[in-house]
């Protein structure tokens, strides 16, 4: 008897360079991938590869790739165990599943178990990214090193609530259909650049920035459920969480509003809240986030090529 796994595997290979002008960041193009695993029912295991990239990065013919901050599609049979690393990966009923990498990951190991304990390791090449540096000067002191008793609980329990928020793991998969701008303006931030405020070196920037004016519309990217909602987090003010299903989420901080409520589910392109400048900003914009539970994403990975007038 044969058991067949296929592994579909969307990923952007792309070498970024500092640049804050989104079409030139990001020239290449989105590829689709198929590795089809065939594990015989001997201990022997045959693997074929076929990719559609013709710059492939893959190390050998038994891996695949993917990139710092990317997302990957795979699809296996629902009767199947698929652990990267040996953490265990949640399989939808039709035994798709996502796998994200963040912002510093490294090289990683794919195990597929099938339910008569045949096991086959795929090698999953993680591309490493050149991140530019942001120096952002002219913040109130007490945003860039707060302090006060008061203060750091406050922070301490509003990243409670974010974690978690980021932790729901539902089987939906609303992020197959793939995601759209949730505002239109210029790119202002991007994903990964090390942030140095008021001189100071701080965490990278994990989020996307879209200058927008006050009041400018911020609608749903990827259909969803609406998992937290707050409107005065000290650093990201108005700040809303919807997950897209398996572990996949948005986050969209500064907001000025928010017109959804937790719990309620959301249609791709449905409006959502208000752009801002709440919380630690020096001007109205959105900062949109992508995680994967606690791993942080590139939200420009998923949009690449869409123009923001197409949202």
């Amino acid at each position: 008897m044969q058991s067949v796994l296929s592994l579909r595997v969307l990923m952007t290979a792309i070498n970024l360079f500092p640049s804050t002008r989104l079409l030139s960041q990001l020239s290449t193009k989105v590829v689709l991938t198929y590795l089809v695993i065939t594990c015989l029912s001997s201990l022997q295991a045959a693997v074929q590869f076929k990719s559609l990239n013709a710059n492939s990065n893959a190390k050998n013919k038994n891996s695949t790739s993917s990139i710092q901050g990317g997302l990957l599609l795979g699809k296996t049979l629902a009767t199947n165990k698929v652990l990267l690393d040996n953490k265990p990966i949640r399989l939808a009923t039709d035994g798709s599943f996502i796998i994200g990498f963040g912002r510093s990951a490294k090289d990683a190991e794919l195990r597929i178990i099938t339910d008569t304990g045949i096991e086959k390791t795929q090698a999953i090449n993680v591309l490493t990214r050149q991140y530019k540096i942001d120096r952002i000067d002219g913040l109130p002191p007490a945003k860039v090193n707060p302090k006060g008793k008061a203060v750091l609980k406050r922070i301490k329990v509003e990243s409670t609530l974010v974690k978690n928020a980021r932790k729901t793991d539902h089987p939906r998969q609303d992020f197959k259909a793939g995601f759209i701008w949730p505002s239109k303006g210029r790119i202002s931030g991007v994903y990964g650049s090390q942030r140095i405020l008021n001189g100071q070196p701080k965490w990278p920037h994990y989020g996307l920035d879209i200058a927008a004016p006050v009041g400018a519309d911020v609608i749903a990217p990827a259909s969803g459920v609406v998992t937290l909602v707050h409107l005065d987090m000290y650093y990201s003010g108005g700040t809303l969480i919807l997950d897209h299903g398996q572990g996949l989420s948005s986050t969209f901080l500064h907001l000025s509003e928010i017109l959804v409520k937790p719990g309620q589910t959301i249609e791709r392109g449905e409006l959502l809240a208000k752009v801002g400048a709440t919380g630690r900003a020096t001007g109205p914009h959105l900062d949109w986030r992508i995680n994967w539970f606690s791993i942080r994403l590139d939200p420009q990975l998923l949009v690449d090529g869409l123009s923001q007038d197409a949202r």
